[in-house]
């Protein structure tokens, strides 16, 4: 039977540690894992991150979302729980509104060991625009080709996308004020991740 593994500690001892490279530093064992949610970018305070303090700011519009969706889930340890991971695809603060392709490249290494960690993966989500680029730019490098097609969203959301016979889903930001604006993405969002629950369930 695996132990359980410190997410951060695996990934400096694969590739380094890094002064402004903020990882996940939680205990897990990856076996248990059967849905990854990559969400767009760390924040720039670490408390406020899915793994922070229990009231931090990504949580407050990533559990309601899992809620919608039909879960049960009410903290982070209950979304692990459930055989789901949340990391964000871009692992440096940004600096700037948008977010540029060298700090996606900075942070890909991290990120695509991340998601070898586990094993038992059915369905990647990909939450928001950061996060498909990321991932293409990972599916690139190993079949040459992109995993998810550059058409909206939107569009794609009724195909199924396999990569490496992993269910992707491109979807939309689950944190940040502007989920709470826009209602339309806040209800297609809740709608993929229903279909994730179902899959993994």
């Amino acid at each position: 039977m695996q132990e359980s593994m410190n997410i951060k500690k695996e990934l400096e001892t694969k590739l380094g540690a890094a002064n402004d490279i903020y990882l996940n530093n939680i205990d897990i064992d990856p076996l248990t894992i059967k849905a990854i949610m990559i969400n767009e970018v760390v924040p720039s305070d670490p408390l406020q991150d899915f793994y922070g303090t229990p009231g931090a700011d990504y949580l407050k519009t990533t559990i309601p979302l899992l809620q919608g969706a039909g879960s049960k889930v009410t903290s982070i340890q209950d979304v692990l729980q459930s055989g789901i991971y949340i990391t964000n695809a871009v692992k440096t603060p940004k600096t700037e509104y948008a977010i540029d392709k060298s700090s996606i490249e900075k942070s890909l290494p991290y990120l695509e060991a991340e998601i070898s960690i586990f094993p038992n993966v059915k369905v990647i989500m990909l939450m928001g625009d950061v996060a498909k680029k990321a991932f293409n730019m990972i599916a690139k490098k190993s079949t040459k080709k992109n995993a998810i097609p550059a058409v909206s969203t939107y569009k794609l959301r009724n195909s199924e996308i396999y990569y490496k016979g992993i269910r992707v889903m491109p979807s939309y930001i689950m944190t940040r004020g502007n989920i709470l604006i826009e209602k339309s993405k806040v209800t297609m969002a809740t709608e993929d991740i229903a279909t994730m629950l179902k899959i993994i369930s």
